[in-house]
């Protein structure tokens, strides 16, 4: 096994060491992986999420750069951040990173601080727009209500954006991807596919008990709790993230309201 970390932008992750394989998930630029085993072509990844899949060698850097998960401690949380070679607009793209992904971040330079020095897992250079970073968060169990506020918030940045299957980005994301990125966003892996696994810290809870930034689950379909009957999910029947109720009025899903299997909780 090899620890290694993502270079490019995005990586798309299969199901099996093939194309045309079914995506099981995307990992994000500066996000850690361990290296399993290899078949040609492709490198079978196990991520710092303990999601297993295969992916292009192109994508992967390996062996990981000295010390970069805990270095790389900003992620970009726009939609997506322009890499520049240079801290104003008018310099060239380096690369274009989606919300999610990992870097290094340097102090604010130039213009007011408008821009900050980055690094990239590659070892290449540039600036991103300030705003468009944030610390990467560690999971604060002690205030749980300004946790629980930021699970929904973080979640709720990715409304109106299209389904995709296995996607986890604002180019597209699907239901668990939206879920998990919710909570990874905030410093806490929980498991990737829609479902209540054991090792993964999210527990059953009574449906009176569920609160807001809990999960709510149907037979594979899951979505987060934002209070009050009302919860934000991605589903093909919208073909977007969007927010429905349990509870007869605005956005009502009979469908789901009937369905539902279980609660989930972290908390």
């Amino acid at each position: 096994m090899t620890d290694a970390v993502i270079g490019l932008p995005l990586c798309t992750l299969y199901v099996e060491a093939r194309e045309g394989s079914e995506v099981a998930d995307e990992v994000l630029h500066g996000m850690s992986v361990t290296v399993l085993g290899s078949e040609e072509e492709w490198l079978h990844l196990r991520t710092s999420y303990r999601y297993e899949g295969f992916a292009r060698r192109e994508a992967v850097l390996k062996p990981s750069p000295d010390g970069w998960a805990e270095r790389a401690r900003s992620v970009v949380i726009a939609p997506f951040a322009d890499v520049m070679d240079g801290p104003a607009y008018r310099n060239t793209i380096v690369t274009t990173l989606p919300r999610g992904a990992r870097l290094l971040q340097g102090a604010a330079v130039e213009a007011d601080g408008q821009w900050s020095p980055v690094a990239l897992a590659d070892g290449r250079e540039g600036f991103v727009r300030s705003t468009s970073l944030r610390s990467l968060r560690t999971w604060n169990e002690v205030d749980e209500e300004r946790t629980r506020e930021r699970l929904v918030e973080d979640a709720l940045l990715y409304r109106g954006t299209q389904y995709r299957w296995g996607g986890k980005t604002p180019q597209g994301i699907d239901c668990s991807g939206l879920c998990s990125m919710a909570y990874l966003l905030n410093g806490l892996a929980i498991y990737r596919d829609a479902a209540i696994r054991e090792g993964f810290p999210v527990r059953p809870v009574a449906a009176e008990k569920a609160r807001r930034g809990d999960l709510i689950f149907w037979p594979g379909h899951v979505g987060l709790y934002l209070g009050e009957g009302r919860y934000v999910h991605s589903t093909g029947f919208s073909g977007a993230v969007v927010e429905n109720s349990l509870l007869p009025g605005d956005g009502y899903r009979d469908d789901l309201a009937r369905s539902v299997s279980a609660w989930g909780s972290v908390f």
